[in-house]
């Protein structure tokens, strides 16, 4: 059953395609047309919202591009959710950190393995320091703790005594930092908990410490794997 809203009305003179999209969006999140109905053709709505086919067609793909309709061929233009997907902007954010996490995971991964069997106990000194100051750094904003989980991963590769990889590291860590950055807010990470990941990075130093190479490469797969598919769904 319809819900009872108001009639679409001409649109004022610009941005025609905006306002459209807009109008449209709007009587589909007050369901207007619910999920699985097909939307009047483009001659309708057109002549409903006083503007050209060309700017209903360029207001569909908008919407389509939101998640909120979905055109079958043949058979017409149909709703397929009430509220929108993450805005553009935010989903080229989302997959950009995706990609910089899988690089992460094929690098530090083994990083984490070889520390375990190649630490010092130097290593394990800067590690545990590291460790601490990611802790401490839970009180300050967002950039500063991102900057403090990277010395806490960078003495983690440091650990491992591979030169490439420590090299691979240093160039790979300004795209790490921004996707970090960019990560907590997008998934408000450090809402519930200022310190997020404080127990996996426990975990993590102690597999290091004890020369346990599986444990050590699991805790750090893991927590990067959940932050992944995370970003991912």
């Amino acid at each position: 059953m319809k819900m009872s809203t108001p009639p679409l009305g001409p649109l004022r003179p610009s941005p025609l395609v905006e306002q459209a999209t807009e109008r449209l969006r709007g009587q589909i999140a007050a369901g207007h047309w619910p999920v699985g109905t097909r939307l009047p053709g483009e001659t309708t709505l057109a002549k409903d919202l006083g503007v050209g086919r060309s700017t209903v067609r360029e207001a569909l793909r908008a919407l389509a591009g939101a998640g909120l309709v979905q055109a079958r061929q043949g058979a017409g233009v149909f709703v397929t959710a009430l509220e929108p997907l993450a805005d553009w902007p935010t989903r080229l954010r989302r997959a950009a950190v995706a990609d910089v996490y899988e690089v992460r995971m094929l690098m530090e991964v083994e990083a984490a393995r070889l520390a375990a069997t190649r630490r010092t106990p130097a290593d394990i000194r800067a590690l545990t320091a590291a460790l601490t100051a990611r802790r401490e750094a839970a009180g300050l904003d967002d950039a500063a703790f991102v900057d403090a989980d990277i010395d806490l991963h960078t003495a983690l590769v440091a650990a491992a005594h591979n030169p490439v990889l420590t090299d691979l590291f240093t160039e790979f860590t300004p795209a790490l930092r921004q996707a970090l950055i960019d990560l907590v807010s997008l998934l408000t990470l450090r809402t519930p908990d200022p310190n997020p990941g404080d127990h996996s990075h426990t975990t993590l130093v102690e597999a290091v410490q004890r020369g346990d190479a599986q444990a050590a490469a699991s805790a750090l797969r893991e927590e990067l794997g959940e932050t992944l598919e995370r970003l991912r769904g």
